[in-house]
C-alpha cells in the first residue's frame, strides 16, 4: 500500500511531543498530524466517534495510527478493544485485514512512553549527562518493556537521583529533551520497535 499522510491518535501531550521529533526520523518526508488527548480514558471514549468521522472522508492514501499506553491493562484485551472500535467504525486494521489495504494500525507503548527512553539510554544521557550510564545494566531496567512499578516513576527516580526534576518529572519537557537524541534503529524497547517497523512499512 502507498501511504502519503499519517494521522496519529495518542493519549497525552508528552507522547505527542516525543513523536513530533521522532517521526521525521522514521517516516522521512511523509506528512503527518498528531492528535493528543487527556489520558487513556479520554482517548478511548472519543475514539469511536473520531474513527467514524474518518470513515466518512479519509482519502485512500491516508492511514491512522493509534498509540496508547498499556499501563496496567491486559495488553491482549486492550488491543482487542482498539481493534473492535476500528471494526465498528468500518475501518480495516493491519491486524484484521486479509490484504495490505488497511487503514488503521493500533500500537501499545508497554508499559508507558518512558519505556522507550530506557530502550535508548544513550539518548537519555545525551539529554541528562549526570544520569549514570550503568542504569540499563541493572536487572530492574534491563528489559525496557518489563519494568515493574511504573515506568515513568522509575525514570523519575533515576533522574532525580542525578539531580534533575527535584520537584517532579516534567513529562513534556523530558519527552522533547530525550526524543531529539533518540536513534530509532538502536532502541531496545520491543513496543517501540513494533511501532518503528510498521511506520517503516507504511513509509515504503
Amino acid at each position: 500500500m502507498t501511504v502519503e499522510h499519517l494521522e496519529l491518535i495518542v493519549e497525552e501531550a508528552s507522547m505527542e511531543a516525543a513523536l513530533r521529533l521522532l517521526l521525521p526520523k522514521m517516516v522521512g518526508s511523509l506528512s503527518f498530524e498528531i492528535h493528543s488527548h487527556q489520558g487513556k480514558d479520554d482517548l478511548l471514549s472519543r475514539l469511536p466517534a473520531r474513527l467514524r468521522g474518518y470513515r466518512a472522508w479519509l482519502p485512500e492514501n491516508w492511514s491512522i495510527v493509534v498509540v496508547i499506553d498499556r499501563d496496567n491493562t491486559d495488553c491482549k484485551k486492550l488491543k482487542k478493544k482498539l481493534e473492535t472500535i476500528a471494526a465498528d467504525a468500518g475501518l480495516p486494521t493491519r491486524t484484521a485485514a486479509k490484504t495490505a489495504a488497511y487503514l488503521v494500525v493500533n500500537r501499545l507503548a508497554i508499559e508507558e512512553l518512558e519505556a522507550w527512553y530506557f530502550g535508548d539510554w544513550e539518548a537519555v544521557r545525551a539529554a541528562y549527562p549526570l544520569v549514570p550510564s550503568s542504569a540499563p545494566r541493572s536487572s530492574k531496567y534491563r528489559h525496557p518493556d518489563a519494568i515493574r512499578g511504573g515506568t515513568w516513576e522509575a525514570f523519575e527516580r533515576l533522574l532525580q537521583g542525578a539531580g534533575y526534576f527535584k520537584g517532579g518529572l516534567a513529562k513534556i519537557e523530558a519527552a522533547r529533551a530525550v526524543a531529539q537524541h533518540m536513534v530509532p534503529s538502536r532502541n531496545k524497547s520491543p513496543s517501540f520497535c513494533a511501532l518503528r517497523d510498521v511506520l517503516a512499512e507504511m513509509a515504503g
